[in-house]
């Protein structure tokens, strides 16, 4: 049976991956209506991501003797100054959900559940990889700067910048 304080951290938890997959799900409509068909295409499959991490989490609630919550999230920003400031957006989206895993860890630690401290360390490493995949992609758009041809071949390339883990996991 989950501990009440671990059962509301995770339930936060699942509010906050319910909320990136939405954040995606908003920004890939505002890149494919700007043209950028690669990054919609990306921010698409890293909305179904983020909305498998939430049901993951919410398999493990009601697992382990909780009651997942289903989360109410709301549409993020619809307009964006550009795909730089998108990237800067998910990068720092994705330090606070490290921020709330980091926090959820402490917590099971606090409490000595060990399992459920287990089954963090899969977000703890995934976090690892979303920041550093935020920050290889400003770097690329870095690069191409104002370029317009930069920027079309960026949009073109943009689904082979995967983490390891996408691929061999489907959560």
């Amino acid at each position: 049976m989950l501990h009440d304080t671990i059962a509301h951290a995770l339930n936060q938890q699942i509010l906050l991956e319910g909320q990136s997959s939405h954040t995606y799900l908003t920004m890939a409509v505002w890149a494919e209506t700007q043209g950028f068909d690669g990054v919609a295409e990306f921010l698409y499959a890293h909305s179904e991501e983020e909305r498998e991490h939430m049901l993951k989490l919410m398999r493990f609630v009601n697992e382990r003797g909780g009651i997942a919550q289903v989360p109410t999230v709301e549409a993020g920003p619809t307009e964006y100054g550009g795909l730089k400031e998108v990237f800067e957006s998910i990068l720092a989206h994705e330090t606070k959900v490290t921020e709330s895993i980091n926090h959820v860890v402490d917590v099971c630690l606090q409490a000595k559940d060990y399992t459920t401290h287990h089954f963090m360390q899969w977000y703890v490493s995934e976090q690892i990889e979303e920041e550093g995949l935020a920050r290889r992609i400003l770097d690329k758009l870095a690069l191409a700067g104002n370029d317009q041809g930069a920027l079309y071949l960026f949009d073109r390339d943009i689904l082979s910048f995967q983490t390891p883990a996408q691929g061999s996991h489907a959560g």
